[in-house]
């Protein structure tokens, strides 16, 4: 693993952050969800600035696009393609995952918990219990499931870096975003309760990014009215995802920031 580099002066706004050459050189980061939108655009930044990054998603093709636009950056490593489903993946799943990873390299550098599904705007009083169990499974057990196993291999790094994806629901409650709301709720609480047992005794860091109104494909599903030029874009957006998968502030460790 890498040697941590020299810190950077934190960004206001993070998304602000001018990526150097190499800033994640020799890093290796996993970014589930790295199909399409977010995820799609944090590992593409990623690679261009010198990580070896794992791609993880439910969509084989959409992973193979994404691996295909990394392999045309020039000097980039080539991705790691993993053809992985968070709803369905039971627990051996996850461990076989890690022990995958763990034969081809020397451990992870970084993890952006970016993968989650939205479920529908719906009433409480009106939400299906299944589509409430599928929601906090994938958004919340499945999130739990790859940091726990790729824990380990966290470890093994000298400054190592995990991103969960939040959301403005996910700090104030507003009707009718019922499960991904309470999922996202849920994610701040997983990553200060893990920030917090990792604060003494690792060199992982910790903290969540609400990465805001973003042109995605779920956006468009919550707000199918809305005017999506009017948004910033997936790629405005990844520079803050990047300035933390490197050698960022150790005061940012259990920090719930705003891209």
């Amino acid at each position: 693993m890498s040697e941590p580099s020299q810190i950077t002066p934190i960004p206001i706004p993070l998304r602000d952050f001018a990526i150097p050459d190499g800033y994640l050189l020799e890093r290796r980061i996993l970014v589930s969800g790295a199909g399409d939108g977010i995820g799609r655009a944090v590992a593409l930044a990623a690679a261009r600035a010198g990580a070896a990054v794992i791609l993880l998603g439910r969509t084989l093709k959409k992973l193979e696009d994404t691996a295909n636009a990394i392999l045309d950056v020039p000097q980039a490593a080539t991705p790691t393609v993993c053809h992985f489903d968070l709803l369905k993946a039971g627990l051996d799943d996850y461990w076989n995952l890690a022990k995958q990873l763990s034969d081809a390299g020397d451990g992870l550098d970084g993890l952006v918990n970016n993968a989650s599904i939205l479920g529908g705007k719906t009433p409480i009083e009106q939400y299906s219990p299944a589509k409430w169990m599928e929601v906090m499974h994938v958004n919340v057990n499945g999130q739990f499931m790859l940091t726990q196993t790729c824990l380990p291999l966290l470890r093994r790094s000298k400054d190592a870096s995990i991103v969960f994806v939040s959301s403005n629901v996910g700090r104030k409650g507003r009707a009718y975003w019922g499960a991904y709301a309470a999922s996202k709720f849920a994610v701040e609480g997983l990553m200060q309760t893990l920030a917090d047992e990792l604060a003494e005794n690792t060199a992982v860091r910790v903290c969540s990014l609400n990465p805001g109104r973003t042109r995605t494909a779920m956006r468009r599903a919550a707000y199918p009215a809305e005017d999506p030029t009017t948004l910033p874009t997936t790629q405005d957006v990844a520079p803050a995802f990047i300035y933390l998968l490197g050698a960022a502030d150790r005061a940012l460790h259990g920090r719930a920031l705003d891209a």
